[in-house]
This record gives C-alpha cells, structure tokens and sequence, in this order.
C-alpha cells in the first residue's frame, strides 16, 4: 500500500534519470532513461531562473510599496497644507494666514525628517498611527484657538494655530516617509546624489501636489459638504484613519463627538442653528452662509442696530440699513441706505460735468464687482442700463436674495480681467461702449492687484465712451506706497483725475498708530478738461439721507498727503511685486479695522 502522500498525488515521478544499483553497490544510470547531462544543465538552469525571477518580482513588489507609502503621505499632507490656509481664513484673512505658512512648511520638513529614528525608537507604537489621531483633533484645537484670535492678533494668531495643528501632522508625516525611503534602493545612483535624492525628491513631490492640489480646490470649494473647510478636514481624517488604524483612534472619541455635535464650523443647518443661539446674546444672527471661489460668504444682521452686512473671510463687502425699510419717508424707496459712505460717492460718475451729457435713460453703465449692489441698484434706479461683472456667484445670489439688488439689469459672472479683455479686443463701435464704468473690488484685505494693473486699465479705458467717467474705489493705507503706485497707473491710462477720500484724516488716530487706513475714490475722464462736478438735485438724492451726506465727493486728496515717499513707478501685469510686497503690512492694519467694525466674536464666528 502506497503512503498516504503517494496514495493523494498519484505516482511519485523521480525528478531525475532512473538509478539502478551495480552489485557492488555503486548506482548506475538506467540506459533505458532519456537522461542526458545537457537535459540536467537545462533543469538547473530553469531552477535558477525562476529563484532570480521570484527575487526580482519581490524586490520590486517591495520598492512599489516603499514609494506609494510615500506618495500617499505626502499627497495628504499637501492637500492638508492647502486646507489649513482655508480654513484660517474666516479669522485671519486670507493674507495674514499666509505671513508664516512655507516657514512653518520647511521647519516641520526638516524637524520631521531629522528625527525619523528618534521618533521611530522612542514610541511604543509605530510612527504613521499618530496622523490619524493628529488629523481627527485639528478641528477642535482650531476652535478653541480661534476663541483667542483677538488676543494672538492676526500676526500671531496663524502661527500658533499652524503650530498646534498643521506642523504635528507635517513634521510626523515627514519622518514616516524619511523611515519609509531608507528601504529605498538607490545604489544605481553616485553616493552623494543617493543621500540627497530622498530628501529632496520628497520636499519637491510635496510642492507640485500642493500646488496642483490647491488650484483644484480654488475652484471646486464650497460645491458640497466635502468641498468645504470642515468637510475636507473630515475627509483627510478618515483617509489618515484608513490608512493606519490603531487603538489610538479610540482616544480620538471626544474630538470627533465635537466636530459633530459642537462645532459651529460644520456647513450644516443645525450647526448653523447653534450658531446663531450663541449670537443672539450679542445681538446679531448669521442670515446664511456659503464658502465660494472668494473665500467664505456670509450675511449678518445686526439685531440691535439694524443693518445688514455681507462677509467675505475677513472683510466686509459692503451693507444696507434694513431698520428703515419700508418705514416713514423711506416707504416705497427703489434703493436701500448703505452703510459705508463711499457707495452712495460711486454713485457721483452721473454729476462729472461732460460738454454732452448723456441722459440716463440713454446712459450705459459697467459695475465691475458686485459687492451687496448698492451702487448698481441706484444706477437702475435712475434708469441706466447697467451691466454688472462679478466673479462669484455665491456673491450674486447673496446680493439678489438679502439685498436690494433690482433684477433689471445685466449679469455677467466671471473673472473681470478675461471679461474686459474680450470685450475691449470686441468693441469697435460706440454701441459697445460705456458712459459711466464703476470699479470696485476689495477682498482679502488687500487690492485683488490684477485690476489695478495698467493692462487691465488700459482695457476699461477702451470700453470707455470719449465723454465717459470712471470711478474706482479703493481701499488702502496712505502710510503706505501702495495707494500712490495704483493713482500713478490710473493717471498714465486716463487723461483728467481728481482723488477723494470717504473720512478725512484723524490725525490724533495716525500719530498713535502710524495707520490711514480708508476708503478713497479716484474719479476719471479721457477728456483734458479739469473734472468738476454738478450740484445733486433732489432726483439725484433718491429721497436718501446717505446720499445727501455722501453723494458730492468732499476730502479731497493732493499729492502732498501721500506721506510714503517718492515711489514714481506704475504697476504692471509681469511686474507686480512693488505692491505684493506690502500686501501683509496692508492686511494686517485692514484686519486691526476690522475688528473695531464688528466685535471679534462675529468674525470668530463663521
């Protein structure tokens, strides 16, 4: 009876020739066998090749997985980077989020990659399960951290918050891929770019899906739950999660119990609802709320002073009084009374004095940037047949939904700077033209410096009729040489220019803080003319007490008062960095404004 091994594979089949035994014992080959010494070579080489071909398909399986480790860890935190930048925002605005941000990136880089080793020996858990424990706490750190933002200030108040949150998930995750690609096999590669081929390969890795990553959720954020600041968060989390979990997840419990239940931050109607129980204790509700291609979009009432206002992260794009609608003298009024001054003075590209002036019913109007439409809202009031130009859509429908916006006039969403482009490479005749072109756009903090450059002027003044005005609206600090370039490129483009500001100066408040931040508003013809302006009637007024204070343009400014040197040169579009590089001084002292606008517990709220 065969074996049981025998019995289960059929016949034993001898792996080489049949052996017989001699009587004296020494084996002999069978000459009936087909063996041959070239038929064993053949055999054994066959063996050999299969050993280095299951080496082989093993070393590779090995380095694939090295790199994908990698790649996966630094493609999350690349988006994460982008994340976190959004999501302080709201609190800092958008500039002063990003004072400290590559510095901190490069610190946690090479504290992370520094101590792999470090990290990896001391900690009785493997290094990788920590960033799903980071990830799930960073929302709730971000919360009670943005509690403090008055405190910390917007120049460090990103800094500490990206200290708590972004460089723990940063510097482990560095020292994950650093352990990772020292099974990384480089020996095709000279000694000294091996060493320094890990590391540097990473770190550009990283920038490219930053970059990339970033552009994608620019124009994807705010579409759905996932595409928002918290709901991004959520998801790095649960990817972190999926791709280490670990018993440490269960002291994750409270964070996540927060983000749920507790955090307003959540673009949920119930986190919305909460919300608004805790504002109301300081009289204010949050209308609704939406984060855009802009940054986040909000309107807020004020429930003791009774105006209404439209948020973008951390500036307002402008407001209306709501108390007087519809009440008293203001019953039946086709417009609403801004808030800010500045909007009603806009409005004072109909009073330019012009050799033939156009009447309204006649007029064409380009409004490029919506804002809350005060502007645009009294040109259709007076019968001008206006266009508006705004980027955000989510700015459109807030306008149209929780403003006086009048639907009778025409809407164009999109970038500016490609719009006026086609439209000034398209206008050759007078039909396309505009009477009256109204610039106003402020966001950030700072001037969106695309529209202010000499290329993009030079396209709205080729949309401008021979006798058509211009006013653009301007928001910066006369401490400062930014205000000064923007006048110099306007008056290279147009002809006659005359520059007025909303308040005149308070000149106890600028020897204190060395600030004059404002609202100015640079009026301009192509004619050679001085501009001067008509005296308001009672029509112009639109039965409005804003526009009675407001309408005819008063403070004007000279030269004189530009106090921050001699900076002669103009802006360019491949020349931009003279007024980059006072962007974060410029958005700093606009968020210091701010803050004295409204209370740090509305802009702490979003």
């Amino acid at each position: 009876m065969a074996p049981k091994s025998a019995a289960k594979s059929g016949k034993l089949k001898s792996p080489g020739p049949k052996a017989t035994k001699r009587t004296d014992g020494v084996p002999e080959i069978d000459p009936n066998s087909s063996f041959t010494p070239e038929s064993f070579e053949h055999e054994l080489k066959a063996l050999a090749a299969k050993a280095k071909d299951e080496t082989w398909a093993r070393f590779a399986k090995e380095q694939a997985a090295v790199y994908l480790k990698s790649i996966v860890l630094l493609s999350l935190i690349a988006v994460y980077s982008n994340v976190s930048q959004l999501a302080l925002s709201p609190v800092y605005g958008s500039i002063p989020s990003a004072q400290w941000h590559a510095k901190l990136i490069m610190a946690a880089c090479f504290t992370g990659w520094s101590s792999n080793m470090l990290l990896s020996r001391t900690l009785p858990f493997r290094l990788v399960t920590l960033l799903p424990a980071i990830a799930i706490y960073i929302p709730t750190v971000q919360f009670f951290l943005y509690k403090a933002s008055a405190l910390l200030t917007a120049y460090w108040g990103p800094l500490v918050t990206e200290a708590l949150t972004l460089f723990p998930l940063m510097s482990i995750s560095a020292a994950c891929v650093a352990t990772y690609l020292d099974d990384a096999d480089l020996s095709a590669l000279p000694s000294w770019l091996a060493d320094a081929a890990p590391g540097l390969g990473s770190y550009g890795f990283f920038k490219a899906a930053e970059k990339l990553s970033g552009s994608l959720l620019a124009s994807h954020v705010g579409k759905s739950f996932f595409n928002t600041r918290l709901g991004l968060e959520v998801v790095l989390a649960a990817s972190y999660a999926l791709l280490a979990p670990s018993r440490l997840l269960l002291f994750t419990v409270p964070a996540l119990l927060h983000t749920a239940f507790l955090n307003p931050h959540v673009p949920t109607s119930m986190a919305l609802a909460s919300l608004n129980s805790s504002l109301a204790s300081d009289g204010w509700v949050i209308l609704d709320r939406q984060e855009s291609i802009t940054g986040y979009i909000s309107v807020m009432e004020s429930l003791t002073d009774g105006f209404r206002v439209m948020r973008c992260d951390h500036s307002l794009l402008g407001g209306e009084w709501v108390k007087y609608i519809g009440q008293g003298q203001f019953k039946g009024n086709k417009v609403a009374e801004p808030i800010y001054g500045v909007f009603a003075m806009l409005e004072a590209v109909r009073l330019v004095e012009t050799p033939h002036p156009t009447p309204d019913h006649e007029a064409k109007a380009l409004v490029v940037g919506l804002g809350v439409g005060t502007t645009p809202g009294a040109l259709v009031a007076h019968g001008v047949d206006t266009t508006v130009v705004e980027i955000d859509p989510v700015v459109y429908k807030f306008a149209e939904k929780y403003f006086q916006l009048p639907k009778n006039h025409t809407a164009v969403i999109e970038d500016a700077v490609s719009y006026a482009a086609r439209l000034a490479n398209e206008t050759s005749s007078m039909d396309n033209r505009f009477d009256y072109i109204i610039h106003d756009v402020f966001t950030g903090g700072a001037e969106p410096i695309p529209l202010f450059t000499l290329e993009f002027l030079q396209n709205l003044n080729a949309l401008l009729k021979p006798e058509g005005v211009i006013a653009i609206n301007y928001a910066g600090d006369f401490a400062l040489p930014p205000p000064k370039i923007v006048l110099q490129t306007i008056r290279r483009v147009f002809t006659s220019c005359r520059l007025y500001r909303e308040h005149p100066r308070g000149e106890d408040d600028f020897e204190k803080s060395g600030r004059d931040f404002t609202n100015m508003v640079i009026f301009c013809t192509k004619m050679t003319r001085p501009i001067s302006f008509r005296e308001p009637t009672a029509r112009d007024l639109l039965n409005s007490p804003s526009r009675e204070a407001f309408l005819s343009p008063r403070n004007e400014v000279k030269d004189t008062d530009f106090v921050a040197g001699q900076d002669e040169s103009i802006l360019t579009r491949n020349d931009t960095q003279k007024l980059t590089k006072w962007h974060e001084t410029s958005a700093l002292g606009h968020w210091t404004v701010m803050r004295t606008v409204l209370p740090p517990v509305v802009w702490e709220a979003w």
